[in-house]
């Protein structure tokens, strides 16, 4: 049971995510479904989180970075990159992979998307990728484990 607890958390946490907490769970053996479920919901938990609190932490960010913002970052321009090309969609979708799924909200909102758009994107995208990275896992884990 603390596996799972820990799964809900690790998922939660901006540096582990989905991307690594659902293999690291299925190869520990615990439940593919219940796994890929549970980091769901715990990515899911704090990247609304951070989109209905946006204001507010990108009020700590300025006054933590100060007013005299030295220009974008690298990750910075690399989602600005992906919000032009492809929009709200496509960071979300590119997040996990490229930027964090946090991230990648907080940018999608900084570039001028929509919290309800951010939302469904987000959503669709953390869905997605739980299950890519479930499945994916689950199946090459038992491809290499032969009875």
């Amino acid at each position: 049971m603390i596996e799972y607890i820990l799964v809900f958390l690790g998922a939660a946490v901006p540096a582990l995510e989905i991307a690594i907490v659902i293999p690291v769970g299925i190869v520990r053996g615990l439940s593919p479904f219940w796994v890929i479920l549970l980091a769901f919901a715990g990515n899911m938990l704090t990247v609304l989180l951070l989109i209905f609190l946006y204001q507010r932490i990108e009020e700590w960010y300025r006054s933590r970075k100060g007013e005299n913002l030295k220009g974008e970052s690298k990750r910075q321009l690399r989602g600005r990159k992906i919000m032009d090309k492809y929009g709200v969609a496509g960071l979300s979708l590119a997040g996990p992979i490229l930027i964090g799924t946090h991230i990648a909200a907080f940018f999608a909102l900084l570039f001028g998307a929509s919290k309800r758009k951010t939302v469904v994107w987000m959503t669709i995208s953390i869905a997605l990728w739980s299950l890519v990275f479930g499945v994916a896992t689950a199946m090459g884990f038992s491809f290499f484990v032969k009875d």
